[in-house]
């Protein structure tokens, strides 16, 4: 057990979908998992284990911002064994042509946190995604007929940002701005382990253009079973 995690040893699967919202986490699990059960609920973040197509997998939230996934990924990739942490979240569009319901993939993920100074490299880390997880993603969508974006990410440490950076990475081809992938992937550089982040654009920051609530239901879940499948074909490759 951790500070954060109540959890007993093997109680997590090998894959674990993150989302930002503990609310998101029981919807996953309870949705799409069979036999999923509470595994940790310490703060109110609930992690679950069930199965997906016959697959062990988890779920638990990360809460929100780069600090927070940072401590649940380290914690669940150091003390519990698990490989690969999957994002599942939302974020905003910073391409005026792309659509809100879009889901996109963090091939890399720019920020402004300083979370990476903590190793004194003296130099600027780019945080990327694994590209096993990656690449499943991208054949998952398909084989859904999903349309998904790869690209950048911006994580922000900020939600109120009275810089406007985001606008301004939009001229270098960043994709949509959220606030934990950039994180994740640090950590999971950290611990030699694998991430990804793929999301759900629930708005557009340059267009204003926005997804109203029941639209939201069903975008989201496009994200989720990306996710959840990608989670089943790197477990099954990784038993062959």
């Amino acid at each position: 057990m951790t500070p954060h995690n109540n959890a007993n040893p093997g109680d997590f699967a090998k894959t674990v979908l993150m989302p930002g919202d503990p609310l998101r986490a029981r919807y996953i699990a309870e949705t799409y998992l069979e036999a999923a059960h509470l595994v940790n609920d310490v703060r109110g973040v609930q992690g679950y284990t069930g199965y997906y197509k016959f697959i062990p997998v988890s779920v638990m939230a990360s809460g929100m911002g780069i600090p927070s996934i940072s401590i649940y990924a380290h914690e669940l990739f150091t003390e519990y064994g698990v490989e690969n942490i999957i994002r599942v979240g939302t974020a905003g569009a910073l391409d005026p042509e792309m659509k809100v319901g879009t889901v996109v993939a963090g091939m890399g993920a720019c920020t402004d946190s300083n979370v990476i100074s903590q190793f004194g490299l003296g130099v600027n880390f780019a945080p990327i995604a694994d590209f096993r997880l990656l690449s499943a993603a991208v054949e998952q969508a398909k084989a859904m007929n999903v349309e998904l974006q790869v690209g950048n990410l911006y994580s922000s440490d900020l939600f109120y940002d009275e810089a406007g950076r985001a606008i301004k990475l939009e001229k270098l081809g960043v994709l949509a701005i959220e606030m934990e992938a950039a994180g994740l992937y640090i950590e999971a550089a950290r611990c030699k382990k694998h991430a990804l982040a793929i999301c759900s654009i629930s708005d557009n920051v340059i267009t204003g253009e926005a997804l109203d609530a029941d639209s939201r239901v069903t975008r989201f879940n496009e994200m989720i079973i990306t996710a959840l499948d990608t989670a089943v074909a790197v477990t099954r490759n990784s038993m062959e």
